[in-house]
């Protein structure tokens, strides 16, 4: 997750291939704690505290070096702000729409980044690069789609929009930020915000519905959940040494790939036509990602100035 991990020009691509295999075993699982009687926001309860080891560790090893100036900090709650208001949404709409329907608008939160890298950070990629951008936004919405059902009235819609919205200013942040910032910082604030959205996810939360607190309820998504807060980890890495235009697509169209894979092989789940269709589309993208030879954005990094 540093320099000393591997070379800076593919320090991006070790950090994003990470985010891709911790996020994809955690997708293939992370039903398993509500299908045991443990409500989602809960789950979210378990997953902002999975966050505190990470975040603390890597704190640590960067000697305690908080980044403490006003637009640090600012950009740091920005990005969990983003990120833990954008999950707290969906529960909400989740509840309000069909998710066959809701998750397939979010995949495309790639959309929302690339857009903003490339007006505002003159982020740039080749050939290879722009078609594999362009097969992982292919990609993205066969991995969550479900023909059929209910639309259960179109007020979710918004909501689906806004966590689009919120994840993908979130990724754009999250490199703006990598330039004035540490990565350790970044995710220090990241925890915080989650931490602090807890009382939000309770309130949430129906009591009056029996509760799983046994061994296969709050501490199976705690084993669970921690794999998604350390690739939340990797991913700020990732985006610290890589492009943004290259990145967010990579990670969001290879971690659904990932975790296909793994529901195919680990729980004999067979993907639909539509989702083998994704899988092959997000597997060619993944490869003309990874091999892109414009990808490696090391320069633009600024080491930050800590208070």
């Amino acid at each position: 997750m540093s320099d000393q991990a591997s070379p800076r020009g593919r320090a991006w691509l070790f950090n994003a291939l990470a985010t891709v295999v911790l996020w994809g075993v955690w997708g293939a699982f992370s039903g398993l704690s509500p299908q045991h009687g443990f409500p989602e926001t809960l789950v979210y309860c378990v997953w902002a505290l999975t966050m505190i080891p990470p975040a603390l560790i890597v704190l640590a090893q960067a000697r305690w070096k908080l980044d403490l100036n006003p637009r640090a900090i600012a950009y740091g709650l920005a990005v969990g702000g983003l990120g833990a208001g954008g999950q707290m949404v969906l529960f909400y709409a989740v509840t309000r729409g069909p998710a066959y329907l809701i998750f397939p608008v979010i995949s495309l939160s790639p959309v929302v980044t690339i857009i903003l890298s490339f007006l505002f950070m003159g982020e740039r990629t080749g050939r290879l690069g722009a078609i594999g951008i362009l097969l992982a936004l292919l990609a993205l919405p066969t991995f969550d789609f479900a023909p059929g059902g209910d639309a259960q009235g179109g007020g979710w819609i918004w909501m689906a929009f806004t966590v689009m919205a919120c994840w993908g200013l979130q990724a754009y942040f999250m490199k703006s930020a990598n330039r004035i910032m540490s990565a350790e910082s970044i995710f220090f604030y990241m925890m915080v915000t989650g931490v602090a959205l807890i009382p939000v996810a309770l309130l949430l939360t129906d009591f009056s519905h029996p509760i799983n607190y046994g061994l296969d309820g709050p501490l199976l998504a705690a084993g669970i959940q921690l794999l998604n807060a350390i690739g939340a980890l990797t991913l700020v890495f990732a985006f610290r040494y890589g492009k943004a235009i290259i990145v967010a697509p990579l990670t969001n169209a290879g971690a659904p790939l990932a975790t296909a894979i793994i529901s195919l092989v680990a729980l004999g789940v067979m993907p639909g036509p539509v989702k083998l269709v994704g899988i092959g589309l997000a597997l060619a993208a993944s490869l003309m990602l990874a091999f892109e030879p414009d990808s490696a954005a090391g320069e633009g990094v600024v080491e930050p100035t800590v208070l």
